[in-house]
């Protein structure tokens, strides 16, 4: 047989594009060509995969080989098609017999010793492959990250050689499950709210924030809690679903970090203020995950806020109303998940002292109105709840016989909410569009007119309005009631400070 057709699988995004490798062995001067646009890492396989077959103790053949990879307009990169290339050549070679090649998928690097190497991006291939109907075939560095989708039929290998004897029914490779068991292992430990002493605003609108899935942005004087906050959110959400877990471990394999342990605790990232455009919400030539993918289905937490280049924070505005980002290119466009819940801190001011009782501002107002500007109004908009963080008294810093309440407690609040929400709606309050707030967080007359003379006093954009009606639902859940009150939205309301214009006189933020 000169023809052989071996199935794998590309990447796209966080897809796995199927990926034919088919070889052909023809009459003529001894040669390999590789077409189907490979990149550079693709056309060196060959090189390769001549060393692995060799010292595997075959042939290679000295006859024209002509490898295409089909779909020939998919962009075909790394190392993960050397193991399918080496499997065609030696079936179209008749090394190896080919009757059951068609029921098979395979990924694989080849080192020249014909071992098999880690490869990126494996997950969702294990999930396509699973849904095509097929078993796949992976290096064994692959097992502990392959085996979180048990639906699979996955089998892990060391070498070309043991792949080769899966085929010729001399050596049965192991399936995933067997090297590598599966094992939930933790992420290092959080925050927990018991170290947070006093604000008991504070830790109110983290709680309300945790519950419905609400944007927070925190505004005060240096040293006042604000990234403590941010660390204990982690600990109050409750665990990512078995779903949303494999949907995560899937978009950290294809960002390369395939060895990251499996948990259900939420990821929690806080990328550097000096972070570039791509590096937040992903880019490149070939389009990777940026930070607000990697913070899927959990919290993105950006420190110093105004730091960030003002052209990165508008990057921001798109996927924090759709839940995706789009990376656009000239010959495709990449689509990647963003559902993140935004948390935020910044100073009042560069110096960070402006309305401190206890530090005089050293800013002259120009600058200080240059720090304000570098956060849009369509960003603050954006973001559901914004929060000041006043510094403490030293006797209330310093007092140790008041016992905080821990993570463990709010938690079970939080998750009781939520419950709530997704037996209601089926999602969280902050993802309700605006035609479902008025079937789910409907206003009575009193409460649509106190909302109405806020809107008025204060000029709010309809988007405004929506968060604060969001956030009162998710006020009204954690209070275990149906109906939204005036409490509710007043309590909503106060979380929306830098809507307010700001005075002459005021000492900051108000």
């Amino acid at each position: 047989m000169s023809l052989a057709i071996i199935h794998t699988r590309g990447r796209h995004g966080i897809d796995a594009p199927p990926v034919t490798v088919e070889v052909h062995l023809s009459n003529g001067l001894p040669s390999l060509n590789i077409v189907g646009l490979p990149e550079t890492a693709v056309r060196e396989s060959k090189d390769r995969v001549r060393s692995a077959i060799i010292n595997a103790g075959f042939e290679f053949p000295a006859r024209r080989i002509t490898i295409n990879l089909a779909p020939a307009d998919l962009p075909k990169e790394g190392g993960r098609f050397d193991l399918p290339i080496a499997l065609g050549i030696l079936a179209a070679s008749g090394q190896i017999p080919a009757n059951h090649l068609d029921q098979f998928e395979c990924l694989g690097e080849l080192a020249l010793s014909g071992e098999l190497r880690f490869v990126s991006a494996v997950l969702p291939a294990v999930i396509a492959c699973h849904k095509a109907g097929r078993k796949l075939i992976v290096p064994r560095a692959n097992a502990d990250e392959v085996v979180l989708y048990q639906a699979a039929e996955v089998f892990v290998a060391d070498s070309l050689l043991a792949v080769t004897g899966h085929f010729t029914d001399s050596q049965r490779l192991p399936m995933a499950a067997e090297a590598c068991p599966p094992g939930e292992q933790p992420l290092p430990d959080c925050r927990d709210l018991a170290e947070l002493r006093g604000q008991p605003q504070a830790r109110r609108a983290l709680e309300i924030a945790a519950a419905g899935g609400h944007g927070l942005l925190m505004f005060g004087p240096p040293g006042t809690g604000k990234t403590l906050m941010a660390s204990c959110m982690p600990g109050i959400l409750p665990p990512l679903t078995e779903q949303e877990a494999i949907e995560v471990s899937a978009i950290y394999s294809v960002a390369g970090y395939g060895s990251r342990p499996y948990s259900r605790q939420r990821p929690f990232r806080a990328p550097h203020h000096s972070a570039s455009g791509v590096a937040l919400v992903g880019g490149g030539s070939c389009p990777r995950p940026g930070e607000i993918t990697l913070a899927h289905h959990g919290v993105l937490f950006l420190d110093e806020l105004p730091e960030f280049e003002r052209r990165v924070l508008e990057m921001l505005r798109q996927p924090l109303e759709s839940g995706e980002i789009c990376i656009s290119r000239s010959a495709r466009q990449t689509l990647f998940p963003a559902r993140f819940q935004l948390l935020a801190a910044m100073n009042p001011c560069p110096c960070g002292y402006l309305g401190d009782k206890n530090h005089p501002c050293v800013c002259r107002p120009e600058q200080v109105q240059r720090y304000r500007r570098k956060l849009s109004g369509p960003l603050l908009d954006r973001i559901d709840m914004h929060l000041e963080v006043s510094r403490l008294e030293a006797t209330e810093l310093l007092d140790r016989s008041v016992r905080e309440e821990t993570s463990e407690h709010v938690s079970k609040r939080v998750f009781n909410a939520r419950h709530r929400q997704q037996c209601r709606q089926g999602q969280l309050n902050s993802y309700l569009m605006p035609q479902e707030l008025d079937h789910h967080a409907r206003l009575g007359k009193v409460e649509k007119l106190r909302l109405m003379k806020i809107v008025e006093r204060f000029g709010l954009s309809a988007r405004a309005v929506h968060r604060i009606i969001r956030v009162a639902r998710t006020i009204a859940d954690l209070s275990d009631t149906d109906a939204i009150d005036l409490s509710h939205i007043a309590e909503a309301i106060a979380f929306r400070k830098l809507d307010r214009a700001v005075s002459d006189t005021d000492n900051g933020f108000l």
